[in-house]
C-alpha cells in the first residue's frame, strides 16, 4: 500500500479525533474564563451569574436559528416560561431544591417551545418573524394579567432555594450561584455538542440548507424543526431557572421584546450555526455594555450601536465566526 493511501485510510479516522480533542480544549477553555471570572470580578458575580443564563438563552436561539434557519425574535419567552416555572413552583408550592427547580424551569421551557414551534412554523421568513414577535407580546401580556400566579408587573417574589446537595448554601455574594451557573452551563454545552453532531443536528442543518430535497428523502422537516425548538425551550428555560435561582425574583423583562432582540444581536456578533460563537458574542456584548453604561451613562448606546455596525461590516461571519475563519485559512496555506 502506497502513503498517499495509508494518508486517505486514516483521515476520517483523524477527524472525528480532531473534533474530539477541540471540543475538549473547547470546554477547558470555558472553564477557565469562569475561574478567571470569578477571581478577576469577585465582587460582581451577579453579573457573571445573568451572563450564563443569558448564555444558555442564545445557545438555544442558536439551535433554531443558527442551525436550523428559522426567524425568531419572540426568543425570550422560553426564557421567561422557564423563569417563571421555578419561580412559581417556589413561592406558591414550597419546591425549593435548586435542581428540582432547574428542571421544572426546563419542562416550563420546553412546553413554550413546543407552542411558540407549532405557530411559528406553520410560516417562512418574514412572516416567521411576524409571529415570534406577536407570541412574545402574548406571553408578555398573559404573564401580566396573571397577577395572581406571576405578580404582574410588580414582579413575582418570594422565591427561595435551598443549599445545593444540602451543603453549599446561596449566599449574598453569589458564589454559589455562580459555580451552580457555571455547572449548568458547562453540563448543556457538551450535551449541545453531541446534539448538532448527530444524525439528527445533520438533518436540522440539512432543512437550513434545503428543506425540499430533505422531504424528498422521505424526512420531515417540520417533525425535526418542532423537536429541536422543543429542545431549544428546555435549554433556554434552564437559563430562566438560572435567573429565577440567582436574583429570587421573577420580572415581566425575562419575556420582553428587548430581550429577544439582544439576544439574537448576541448572536450574530459572536457567529450564527456555532455554540462557540453564540458564548462568545454573549460575553462579549453584556461586558461591554456594561462597561460602557457605566463610563458613559448618556451614550453608552451609541457606543454599543457604533460596536454592532462594525462588527456586521467588516466582520459579517461573527467575531467568532470570522476569527475562526481566518485561523483555518491560515492553517491551509502552504508553507
Amino acid at each position: 500500500m502506497s502513503t498517499s493511501q495509508s494518508v486517505q485510510r486514516n483521515a476520517p479516522l483523524a477527524a472525528p479525533h480532531r473534533s474530539v480533542s477541540k471540543d475538549f480544549a473547547g470546554v477547558a477553555v470555558i472553564i477557565a474564563i469562569a475561574i478567571l471570572g470569578y477571581f478577576v470580578f469577585p465582587d460582581n458575580l451577579a453579573l457573571l451569574t445573568r451572563i450564563i443564563g443569558i448564555a444558555l438563552l442564545v445557545l438555544s436561539l442558536d439551535l433554531v436559528t443558527g442551525y436550523c434557519g428559522v426567524a425568531t425574535l419572540g426568543h425570550a419567552a422560553l426564557f421567561g416560561s422557564g423563569a417563571y416555572a421555578a419561580g412559581i413552583v417556589s413561592a406558591d408550592y414550597g419546591v425549593t431544591d435548586p435542581l428540582l427547580m432547574a428542571l421544572v424551569g426546563t419542562v416550563g421551557g420546553a412546553v413554550a417551545g413546543l407552542v411558540c414551534g407549532i405557530v411559528i412554523l406553520r410560516a417562512h421568513g418574514l412572516p416567521q418573524l411576524v409571529l415570534s414577535i406577536a407570541l412574545i407580546h402574548l406571553f408578555h401580556e398573559f404573564a401580566n394579567k396573571a397577577s395572581s400566579w406571576t405578580g404582574g408587573s410588580d414582579g413575582l417574589s418570594g422565591i427561595s432555594a435551598d443549599p445545593v446537595f444540602g451543603y453549599f448554601e446561596f449566599d449574598l455574594y453569589g458564589q454559589t450561584a455562580y459555580v451552580f451557573g457555571v455547572c449548568l452551563l458547562v453540563l448543556i454545552f457538551i450535551v449541545l455538542r453531541f446534539l448538532v453532531r448527530s444524525p439528527f443536528g445533520m438533518l436540522c442543518r440539512g432543512i437550513k440548507e434545503d428543506p425540499i430535497r430533505i422531504k424528498a428523502m422521505g424526512a420531515s422537516p417540520k417533525a425535526a424543526l418542532i423537536k429541536m425548538y422543543v429542545i431549544s425551550g428546555a435549554v433556554a428555560g434552564v437559563g430562566g431557572a438560572l435567573n429565577a435561582i440567582s436574583t429570587q425574583v421573577v420580572g415581566l423583562d425575562s419575556l420582553s421584546f428587548t430581550l429577544s432582540a439582544e439576544s439574537l444581536v448576541m448572536l450574530v456578533l459572536g457567529g450564527t450555526g456555532s455554540l462557540f460563537g453564540a458564548l462568545a458574542g454573549t460575553v462579549i456584548f453584556m461586558l461591554f455594555e456594561d462597561y460602557v453604561s457605566a463610563a458613559n451613562p448618556f451614550h453608552w448606546l451609541t457606543m454599543v450601536g457604533v460596536l454592532l455596525i462594525a462588527v456586521v461590516l467588516f466582520a459579517p461571519k461573527g467575531l467568532y465566526g470570522t476569527a475562526a475563519n481566518l485561523f483555518k485559512q491560515r492553517r491551509e496555506m502552504p508553507r
